[in-house]
């Protein structure tokens, strides 16, 4: 039997492509679902630790926001994930639990993004939107927050590659992502070689196609920045 018949018998013949694709979509699910968790997280922390910097009273919020973003940080995703299955979320849906999981434990690193991407922002920007009359949070909401988010638009493509490669260990709470497809196809066909090798590339196929897309989203945004200078300087 060569190579191509084998792989026929592993995935047409048997119809574990539907596996395979089904544990892509779960995959991808998971993904875009825990980023969007993960960007609102960070969003919030990021804010309110910028605000306790002016506002005493903040500073017991700020403190939380340490010690959530230090526990989830030192703690490894996959022992996350089985204390939010078998504890925190019991019973609930194997793909809700690693949405949440995973959006909780990117939002612990989109907030020193965020943050950072605010701090980027000149401090003379929310000076002029109070002088307009906005609150901080106005402020912050209409004029500091979108010109951050748009620094770090990067940073964030790169942290949703991050994501994607991460939830491969979504098979541990019983999870049909892709890798728990692959593997089992493998136990089901007895073909120890192409279920990997075929997961594998899916993988890197997404990858590099979310990096160049990245590249191309980079660029035009560096070419939307240069067009906005050069109108101002008019």
């Amino acid at each position: 039997m060569n190579w191509f018949d084998k792989l026929h018998e592993t995935f047409i013949a048997t119809g574990h492509y539907k596996m395979i694709l089904g544990g892509l979509r779960n995959t991808m699910i998971i993904t875009l679902g825990a980023l969007l968790i993960g960007v609102v997280i960070g969003s919030v922390i990021a804010v309110v630790k910028y605000f306790s910097e002016d506002a005493p009273r903040m500073k017991w919020a700020a403190a939380l926001c340490d010690v959530y973003v230090t526990v989830i940080r030192g703690i490894p995703v996959v022992v996350l994930l089985l204390i939010f299955y078998f504890v925190v979320l019991s019973g609930a849906d194997g793909v809700i639990v690693a949405i949440i999981t995973f959006g909780i434990n990117s939002g612990a690193y989109m907030a020193e993004l965020i943050r950072s991407g605010i701090n980027a922002v000149d401090k003379g920007q929310m000076e002029a939107g109070r002088s307009l009359g906005l609150s901080k949070l106005q402020a912050m909401r209409k004029i500091v927050f979108p010109q951050a988010i748009r620094n770090i638009l990067p940073a964030i493509g790169n942290e949703m590659i991050a994501l994607l490669k991460e939830t491969s260990v979504a098979g541990y709470v019983a999870v049909v992502d892709l890798t728990r497809a692959g593997n089992l196809v493998r136990n089901n066909t007895f073909d120890a070689i192409n279920p990997l090798l075929l997961v594998a590339l899916v993988y890197l196929v997404l990858v590099v196609g979310l990096t160049r897309l990245l590249k191309v989203f980079e660029r035009k945004l560096a070419k939307n920045e240069e067009r906005i200078r050069k109108r101002d300087l008019r």
